[in-house]
């Protein structure tokens, strides 16, 4: 393999876009390769792509975030030019999907056809995101719903799908550690908006589930919880919150356990799977029901 691709492509488009827009340096993903040749792990591990995007500029430019905001749009769309260029084979070297991950996907989409919405929230960009999904076989398993109308990224078209995306929503404050979580929190507000305008008539969201493995996940979904993100216009109709947090990355089941809490019954009922996407009761946790609708 090509020693240039050991170093991930999205990696490396962080360096070439911030480098290029920022400091006009053309090629700079050649001399640091990472955002973490420069920037603290705690400032990179968890983070949007736009929080990278200003740590790297910050630690790497010595550029403040109050400068480097305001180009975020030209940055995002430069990092999606950059990842373009690969191959989706060349682009999703060292990346992987759990062996159970896309049979319990698949296996989901057959689940109450129609009744069920299903995106992405995620930290990387839309277009970066689409080419992800598609590359690691996520996409093909027809588990995520069609994009909101309101997704109006432009690139890798066909691989689109609802979802929540770091290009959505960045908050630009880099100092505040709990920016961490609490931006993606706002990515999965914005999910949980566009779900809802993919209803029909007479359709409601009664139960949102957000899953993911390490602890700022959990902390997003309680945020948008405490945040009435996720309340109608009406208080004719609460939606349950839940999130399930599988032990199957960095974190174990019992930190994650610890991040989410107690149960409340028909408010916040997460679940935590020490197996993941692969424990028999994957599925029974999510709380699909004949009229349940899942984020």
């Amino acid at each position: 393999m090509d020693r240039a691709l050991k170093l991930k492509p999205h990696c490396k488009a962080f360096c070439h876009a911030v480098g290029k827009v920022l400091g006009g340096i053309d090629s700079w993903e050649s001399q640091i390769g990472s955002p973490l040749a420069v920037v603290p792990s705690e400032k990179f591990h968890g983070c949007t792509d736009g929080l990278v995007s200003l740590n790297l500029a910050k630690y790497g430019l010595g550029l403040v975030s109050s400068h480097s905001f305001p180009h975020l749009e030209t940055i995002f769309q430069t990092m999606y030019e950059y990842v373009s260029k690969f191959s989706d084979e060349e682009f999703i070297q060292g990346i992987e999907p759990l062996p159970s991950v896309l049979p319990t996907l698949s296996r989901l989409r057959k689940l109450h056809h129609g009744s069920i919405l299903c995106g992405l929230v995620t930290g990387n960009i839309e277009g970066i995101a689409r080419k992800k999904m598609r590359a690691c076989g996520i996409f093909a398993t027809g588990c995520l719903s069609p994009k909101a109308a309101d997704q109006i990224w432009i690139g890798d078209d066909d691989a689109s799908f609802l979802g929540g995306f770091g290009s959505d929503f960045c908050s630009g404050d880099i100092e505040d550690q709990s920016r961490i979580y609490k931006d993606r929190g706002e990515q999965i507000a914005i999910a949980y908006r566009r779900a809802r305008s993919c209803l029909k008539d007479g359709q409601k969201i009664v139960r949102v589930v957000h899953i993911g493995d390490a602890p700022a996940d959990i902390l997003a979904t309680k945020w948008c919880l405490e945040e009435n993100k996720f309340n109608y216009d009406s208080d004719e109709h609460e939606v349950v919150v839940s999130c399930v947090g599988v032990a199957t990355g960095k974190f174990s089941a019992s930190i994650l356990r610890e991040c989410a809490g107690n149960i409340q019954r028909g408010k916040w009922e997460p679940v935590i799977l020490e197996q993941g996407f692969s424990d028999p009761a994957f599925i029974e946790s999510l709380g699909i029901t004949q009229d349940v609708r899942i984020e």
